[in-house]
């Protein structure tokens, strides 16, 4: 194959999120300015002859497939759910400096941005990020802002905080879920498995108005067991006039009951 900018471009931005390498952390590595690994990457500027030697040395690939190859097609990598295993994996995170994961937001108007960057570490890196110490140790955790009134009583606005599952088939049904794929985007809801060996699931929401339906696995980029949530919107309770007339009798009873025993 011949030698094209073009495939050059392409192979350093895979190696370098394949490899899991901000543009910063990559220029660091080839000993040159991060403005021209970005250079690099959207053809605006050609590598010299001795950075492509140094790339090709540090991913340990040949200066020929560096130049020649579509690395990223020649591999057949693709981030999608595991149907076969059930397995999933969190392609990006970030830490504190106390290399403790942080819990990264992702704001509603970020979503549509998230099913391109979530693997990528720059991306990761941009968004919010907070700690809850309430939900202890252990397990991947990530916030998503959720829009709509399909979850109600939980209302639009509201951030979903959600444990990552890599074993998918280990959800109970009825448990709620942000799950991330290219079909539906970013989607709060209650999963249920179609069947114990399937690889099918069914999404129900918890306003009736809204029909279930069904996402197949293989669409699937990543699920989020729901574990806590934040809102400023207090949740409205439904008491009507007959429940309050109940509540006030039961307490009558037992007042009654209190005053015989004296």
């Amino acid at each position: 194959m011949a030698y094209t900018v073009e495939k050059v471009t392409s192979n350093i931005r895979y190696l370098r999120k394949k490899n899991g390498y901000t543009q910063a952390q990559l220029a660091e590595k080839l000993d040159i300015k991060r403005s021209l690994v970005g250079a690099y990457e959207e053809g605006r500027a050609e590598p010299k002859l001795s950075t492509l030697v140094n790339i090709a040395q540090l991913f340990n690939i040949t200066l020929d497939e560096l130049i020649t190859l579509n690395l990223a097609e020649s591999t057949g990598v693709k981030q999608v759910g595991n149907e076969s295993g059930g397995k999933l994996r969190v392609l990006a995170i970030t830490v504190d400096k106390e290399e403790k994961e942080n819990i990264e937001l992702v704001p509603y108007k970020a979503s549509a941005g998230y099913l391109n960057g979530y693997a990528d570490p720059e991306f990761i890196e941009d968004l919010p990020r907070f700690k809850l110490p309430m939900l202890g140790a252990g397990g991947t955790y990530r916030a998503f802002e959720i829009s709509g009134d399909s979850m109600l009583p939980i209302a639009s606005g509201t951030v979903i905080v959600g444990r990552f599952i890599d074993e998918w088939s280990s959800i109970k049904d009825g448990t709620p879920c942000i799950i991330v794929s290219q079909k539906e985007g970013v989607v709060f809801k209650r999963i249920y498995n179609k069947a114990p060996d399937s690889t099918v699931l069914r999404l129900h929401s918890d306003n009736p108005v809204y029909a279930p339906y069904e996402l197949h696995m293989g669409d699937i980029l990543e699920i989020w067991e729901a574990k806590a949530y934040i809102s400023s919107t207090f949740p409205i309770a439904d008491i009507s006039l007959d429940k309050l007339s109940s509540i006030v009798l039961d307490l009558q009873k037992e007042v009654q009951k209190l005053k015989k025993a004296e």
